[in-house]
């Protein structure tokens, strides 16, 4: 019987379907064990290869652990709100719900084919209302809340307030904005509005004006990763930076958790230092300049206080309130056309150009070391961001001040024994510290002869104790921007009054999105949402209501914007521990069932997003006991990239233009025409590099009368990795491998081009080995001539047990480590054996169908069936290997004569040295080295060679 995998595939998953073999329930006396893909956004071009790459990895592990017993949760869902499904709504006019449904149900179908273990009841769509009622439920608690740097977690804002009308800010230690003090004699007697504006100072979700980058062309804020060059990446509209009234998240507060918690969770070492830099925690001063003949003073942030004698001149970032404040009116006109040419920057652009541009503003600052005047610039490698948006230079030891001195001209003034500026700063941290002050230079405090670690240390004593600044510990963390302008996304349950962001009642939620007849901006410049017409809140019935009646009494206007992506994102691994819970997020018992995720996989891409959001969010849940554990994942694995293998047809210009068809010539010869072109070729319609030439020709109307210069009767196509993507044409679908090889042969060939964390180039050339493979392992099972069945109660050799044994123990040890592509060589090496050994036993089959099972499961539940397993394959019992099978009864060893190798033979390996050398010199093959020879002596290395050493015989 032939390995008809077609008709296996379809039977199993029907079955599982059925029986509902991947349902998982929370079983008390089981221990838990949760696998997790970062979910996928669903695009209209469906999978490609490379999409199910960490997939399958992970739904290894899963079948893996739920062999060793364990009660495994493995759900999958969708990322379904984005801007690509907004923008073709916008071209087509079709509701963006629409094409979201369609393309969820090709993936669907797609991921269903490669045989998941996926229990789908807990699916979740982040564009569902019954999901994004609890993000909604979450950024209401992170507005009531505020974030207590004493007690180091969330408290409710009403906790806040009832101290503001006792004590005002006294005593208060919280993440804020702003530093504010007032008493409480002052708090009472404000108004509703005026505390609501002070309360939103400590907000954990809150309104404040912030840079964005703002594509008008999409009419939306777009995220750092959106933007390449001053441009959108989707359309390739201009981005400019402008300030903006905007949700945000005060991400910043939960920074030195977010720090202290990577040292307790299990991710590598290079990612765990990525969100070390992206968070940035560095220990400075806070120092105050003054602004020459003006009451203007600023706040700078330094690391480094010992080097204030450097300081040389001063520089704002263009988003800086200060700006404006300090620009004289004779350079107003180059500053204001400054700022404007910087609006087109993204500050990823910014930080990575080397570049420097900047401008005078005319004033200058105060040094209060040494009362210098120096002069202030705006320069955009400042960002608004980071500490103050005001920064003081010291070119002699840094880097990007360095070179703005050098641009401009300005003084740089070494502040350490023995440093050469001549060409670049001297960045070194280390030294004895000189010119602080300058010779001749009377000051109060001098730094001079000391080392930078006794000057820092004095440096923040003086500004303390002379009230010049304050020692302060700074992060590069930024609070997250959490409002877009856009219709596809979860829109905000807040109304507003006297322009006040107030809540709708927790028991009204979710808010749906209105429907709308448009996907853009309003002509008025409103966001999507400005379209609906019924999108008003009732505070009197608690209700949505026609917009015409607004009247700000009783009746008031909707928030216009939706949350970003990563909103439905951030919790979502909570919500599928208890995804039809209508009362809660998660119930208090499930989320002590399954704690955390134990496996997390997913691209390197969301190190610095998702995974620090996802993070935050989950420390905001643990602080009210939502989530029992402070860190959503345990283990982190970042799966490596499927490049493409793209494949060219050349195409000859010189006869294609004498022809007036086009005219392609293959590989092998191409190099004997003067003008040819290579062309990117689908490489659905490409074999082994031979090119289907009718198939060449149906593909695109132009190619329909090509003719090929062929070469042995075929043409031959050139080949290139590149990314793959639809523009090259190396899009390989999943279905046509399917189809072509089956899930199982697809499977076990992605794990087998290379480690999983690894990028590696996808070649269909390679996949018939993977296919061979199983045909193999069918033909233990079945005889394809009589169909007879094999397997039967005969008796295991020790060689077939070895065989097993090693396999199990390599098996074992590789999934653990993610070693896959190294199991899947030893499952070869194993079923040639089992071959060679011609072997029947039941029970060894059982077991390395048990092995594999993880890997093809569609062939292992067929075996295991037809073998008489009780139930799937999937409850079966992953084996334990035993070393006594595992010992060596012989050994080889390499037979030398004067170090020459010349043949190998087999030993027992307990044979003693004598043992060897009186076989070896008896041997009938060593009889023509030793012809005419003497033997000097016999050297064994243990377990390795035996070598003679020869003389002639006299």
């Amino acid at each position: 019987m032939e390995y008809n995998f077609r008709d296996i595939e379809k039977k199993w998953q029907k079955r599982w379907v059925e029986q509902k073999t991947y349902k998982v329930t929370e079983q008390k006396d089981k221990k838990k064990y949760y696998v997790l893909n970062m979910f996928p956004y669903p695009s209209g071009a469906g999978l490609h290869v490379g999409h199910p790459l960490g997939y399958i990895a992970s739904d290894i592990y899963a079948r893996y652990k739920r062999l060793q017993g364990f009660n495994v949760l493995n759900p999958m869902g969708y990322d379904a709100y984005g801007l690509p499904a907004e923008q073709y709504a916008i071209q087509t006019g079709q509701h963006p719900e629409k094409t979201t449904f369609e393309n969820i149900n090709r993936y669907r179908s797609q991921l269903d084919k490669i045989g998941f273990s996926f229990d789908w009841d807990r699916e979740v769509r982040t564009c569902d209302p019954i999901y994004y009622k609890w993000t909604q439920w979450a950024f209401q608690k992170m507005f009531n809340s505020f974030y207590c740097n004493k007690c180091g977690h969330a408290a409710p804002i009403s906790h806040l307030i009832e101290h503001f009308e006792k004590k005002g800010t006294e005593g208060i230690n919280a993440a804020q904005s702003e530093e504010l003090s007032f008493t409480a004699d002052e708090w009472n007697s404000w108004d509703e509005k005026r505390k609501q504006e002070v309360l939103m100072n400590y907000r954990i979700a809150y309104l404040g004006e912030t840079m964005v980058n703002w594509c008008a062309g999409l009419g939306t804020v777009l995220a750092n990763d959106e933007v390449v060059e001053g441009v959108s990446v989707r359309g390739g509209f201009p981005v400019e930076q402008r300030k903006m009234r905007q949700w945000c998240l005060r991400v910043s507060a939960y920074a030195q958790r977010l720090l202290d918690g990577l040292d307790t969770i299990d991710w590598t070492d290079s990612l765990k230092e990525t969100q070390r830099n992206w968070i940035g925690r560095s220990e400075g001063t806070e120092v105050v300049f003054n602004v020459k003949d003006s009451d203007v003073k600023f706040t700078i942030f330094t690391t480094r206080a010992d080097t204030m004698f450097g300081v040389t001149f001063m520089v704002l970032a263009p988003e800086s309130d200060y700006v404006a404040q300090v620009t004289t009116a004779d350079q107003k006109s180059e500053v204001d056309a400054y700022i404007e040419r910087t609006k087109k920057r993204t500050e990823r652009d910014r930080i990575s150009d080397r570049r420097m541009t900047g401008v005078f503003s005319g004033s200058y600052a105060i040094n209060p070391f040494t009362n210098d005047a120096i002069p202030i610039w705006v320069s955009d490698y400042v960002l608004a961001g980071y500490g103050t948006g005001a920064i003081m230079a010291v070119p002699a030891h840094d880097s990007r001040d360095y070179l703005f001195a050098k641009t401009f001209n300005l003084p740089i003034i070494p502040l350490i024994e023995g440093a050469d500026v001549s060409e670049e700063s001297y960045d070194a941290k280390e030294g004895i510290v000189m010119n602080s002050p300058m010779p001749g230079k009377q000051t109060e405090f001098s730094l001079n002869g000391l080392t930078v670690k006794e000057a820092i240390a004095a440096t923040k004593k003086f500004v303390t104790e002379k009230g010049l600044g304050r020692v302060k510990v700074n992060y590069r963390l930024r609070d997250a921007i959490f409002s877009r302008q856009r219709y596809w996304g979860e829109p905000f349950p807040v109304y507003y009054k006297d322009d006040m962001p107030y809540m709708i009642p927790e028991e009204c939620l979710p808010l749906e999105l209105p429907e709308i007849d448009q996907y853009k901006p309003t002509e008025t410049g409103e966001p999507p949402l400005g379209r609906a017409k019924v999108w008003a809140w009732d505070t009197v019935n608690n209700k949505i209501v026609e917009n015409t009646k607004i009247d700000n009494k009783t009746v008031f206007a909707l928030d216009l914007y939706t949350m970003p992506g990563f909103a439905g994102s951030s919790a979502y691994y909570l919500r599928y521990m208890d995804p039809h819970n209508q009362e809660a997020l998660v119930a208090k018992d499930v989320d002590e069932y399954w704690q955390n995720v134990d496996l997390y996989v997913g691209g390197t891409e969301h190190a610095t997003g998702h995974l620090i959001y996802s993070r935050f969010w989950n420390k905001f849940l643990f602080d009210y006991g939502v989530s029992c554990k402070e860190e959503p994942f345990q283990k982190l694995v970042n799966q490596g990239m499927i490049q493409g293998r793209s494949n060219f047809v050349y195409r000859d210009n010189e006869a294609s233009g004498a022809a007036g068809h086009p005219v392609f010539v293959s590989l092998g010869l191409k190099d004997n025409y003067k003008d040819v072109t290579p062309i990117h070729v689908d490489v659905n319609i490409v074999s082994n590099d031979i090119l289907d030439v009718e198939a060449f020709k149906a593909w695109r109307p132009e190619y329909h009368d090509a003719e090929f210069v062929l070469e042995g009767g075929k043409y031959v196509c050139g080949w290139a990795i590149e990314k793959m993507s639809k523009s090259m044409f190396n899009v390989v679908n999943p279905d046509m491998i399917v189809e072509r090889y089956g899930a199982d042969t697809l499977r076990l060939y992605e794990m087998f081009l290379g480690p999983v964390e690894q990028s590696k180039p996808w070649d269909t050339n390679g996949i018939d080995g993977c296919h061979r493979f199983l045909k193999k392992l069918w033909a233990l099972f079945y005889d394809n001539r009589t169909d007879a069945f094999l397997p039967d109660d005969s008796e295991a050799t020790a060689d077939m047990l070895k065989s097993v044994h090693k396999l199990i123990k390599k098996v074992s040890q590789d999934i653990e480590h993610f070693s896959y592509n190294t199991s899947i060589s030893a499952f070869m090496i194993c079923v040639n054996e089992l071959a060679q050994q011609k072997c029947r036993n039941k029970e060894l089959l059982k077991t390395l169908v048990v092995l594999l099972a993880p890997f093809a499961p569609h062939i292992s539940e067929e075996l295991w069936e037809a073998l008489g397993g009780q139930g799937s394959v999937c409850d079966a019992q992953w084996p334990s290997w035993n070393e006594e099978y595992l010992k060596e009864s012989n050994m080889q060893l390499t037979i030398s004569f004067n170090g020459k190798a010349r043949y190998q033979k087999d030993f027992a390996v307990d044979a003693d040295n004598a043992t060897i050398e009186k076989a070896v010199l008896e041997d009938e093959r060593s009889s023509k080295y030793l012809e005419g020879m003497s033997v000097v002596k016999v050297i064994i290395v243990p377990k390795k060679i035996v070598n003679i050493v020869m003389k002639p015989a006299k």
